[in-house]
């Protein structure tokens, strides 16, 4: 026989979510679970033998908890009021001396600006070379960062790219290393998705550089960024209903102004120590 139970959730923080229900057996009663569903309160079928449900927290906090299920009358239930448990708390990390960008097991973002001001005429971006340092460490047995122990690469950098100045922005670049001896592969960039471009990168005479973008905003007087909740910070996440992706065999417009910020970002991974030093942003003059 089956009973119907109904999960509701009375309090968590900010960061828990999305959500994995399952019975005691194991199985599986739900998967990606918003906290707004349980907080109005999710019903689920269960079968008369489930004694206890055990929720999953699948997102930046991975977090599982057993509830045994409780006999509760409708006044109690209509009474359960939810309460957002935003509680502060100290982030402990480089516990691990080969991960860095990584907090309780989560990769969260690296991520670098850098502000141009040109003189007084407008200047055309040429490309972008960035002085840049990469490291891998060794395991040393006793847990602690030595310089003996690290050794540089060449093949890992930032994944993403953006540049932007008040009126022009080129959108997210996916940065991809050259490919060497592959001619085929390396005509196939940039390669246009919906959501970004990926273009390629390479490396010389230690100066990490590429030069394939444009400028894909629609409208200038539609904002370039909005805020991230993840952050609350400022000009963090791209508006990507303001940006055209789309292939242009010509009429790509250059970035012309007297200002530029290039924002580099790793978020795709947590094992290398990027050390930046200086970025170069070769420009030519602008004459009307």
């Amino acid at each position: 026989m089956a009973k119907i139970v109904v999960i509701k959730l009375k309090t968590a923080g900010p960061r828990i979510g999305p959500f994995t229900i399952k019975d005691n057996y194991g199985n599986v009663l739900g998967m990606d679970i918003s906290r707004e569903e349980l907080k109005r309160g999710l019903p689920l079928s269960v079968v008369d033998e489930v004694s206890v449900i055990v929720i999953s927290s699948t997102g930046i906090v991975k977090l599982t908890k057993n509830f045994p299920l409780e006999t509760f009358n409708a006044y109690e239930y209509a009474g359960v009021k939810f309460t957002n448990n935003n509680i502060s708390c100290a982030w402990t990390h480089l516990k691990n001396p080969l991960l860095y960008n990584t907090y309780y097991n989560n990769i969260e973002p690296y991520i670098i600006e850098y502000p141009f001001e040109y003189k007084f005429n407008d200047e055309i971006l040429q490309n972008v070379k960035d002085y840049t340092k990469v490291y891998k460490y060794l395991e040393t047995g006793d847990g602690v960062l030595a310089d003996y122990s690290k050794y540089e690469i060449d093949e890992v950098w930032f994944n993403k790219a953006i540049l932007y100045n008040g009126q022009q922005c080129s959108g997210i670049l996916n940065l991809t290393p050259k490919p060497q001896n592959n001619l085929k592969s390396y005509m196939s960039f940039p390669v246009i998705n919906t959501d970004s471009k990926t273009i390629l990168y390479s490396k010389s005479d230690n100066f990490y550089q590429y030069n394939t973008f444009w400028n894909v905003t629609k409208d200038t007087s539609t904002a370039q960024f909005k805020k991230n909740c993840e952050s609350l910070s400022i000009d963090k996440e791209i508006n990507e209903s303001n940006m055209d992706y789309s292939l242009r065999s010509h009429k790509k417009a250059t970035f012309r102004a007297k200002e530029l910020k290039v924002r580099h970002i790793l978020d795709n991974r947590g094992d290398v120590n990027i050390v930046s030093q200086f970025i170069l942003t070769p420009a030519q003059n602008s004459f009307k």
